[in-house]
């Protein structure tokens, strides 16, 4: 990129691709993701306007930043061992990974997923205000408010209590129902 010019607008995502891959209401087979990227200034977290859109490969050593993303499903064991990879590396990167369901197809995503968290990364899943903020940030939503879905804070709950045992260590507790 060029000193001085504008970051290019990023593409937006359709309203259906969302709908269809982000909301618990079907289970499609691919997975999306949506990210941001800002950097530590004293308290304040600033966006990167440059990296909207795409992770550029060599960022400065020199600051912290913080990449979020927003992803239809949480990491398979394969991509959480890379990302625990990418974090070992790059000790300047914080990772918050917020996801609209659980990956559980194959073996060994507890696992996966268990080592993100040791490696620093905060795994969550979305709620209501997540899905809003991605509906808002990433969807040419055409000026129609987030539509939520029927069920959507419920399901964001049971998900999130289900991902919390899985984070758990075996063995461990993670309270309650």
């Amino acid at each position: 990129m060029a000193a001085n010019s504008a970051p290019e607008a990023r593409p937006l995502m359709d309203i259906g691709t969302f709908l269809n891959n982000f909301s618990h209401l079907v289970y499609p087979r691919k997975t999306y993701l949506c990210h941001e990227v800002e950097y530590r200034e004293g308290d304040f977290w600033i966006p990167v306007d440059e990296f909207k859109g795409f992770l550029h490969s060599q960022l400065d050593k020199g600051l912290r930043y913080r990449v979020t993303c927003y992803i239809s499903y949480t990491p398979c064991a394969a991509c959480a061992y890379k990302l625990v990879a990418f974090l070992r590396e790059n000790t300047h990167v914080d990772l918050r990974i917020f996801a609209a369901r659980i990956y559980d197809r194959f073996l060994g995503y507890e696992a996966g997923l268990r080592a993100l968290r040791a490696a620093g990364a905060e795994v969550a899943m979305m709620t209501f205000n997540e899905f809003e903020h991605c509906w808002e940030s990433f969807v040419d939503h055409q000026g129609i408010f987030f539509p939520p879905w029927d069920d959507l804070d419920a399901q964001s709950e049971r998900l999130s209590w289900r991902l919390e045992g899985i984070l758990q260590k075996p063995g461990e507790s993670c309270g309650t129902q």
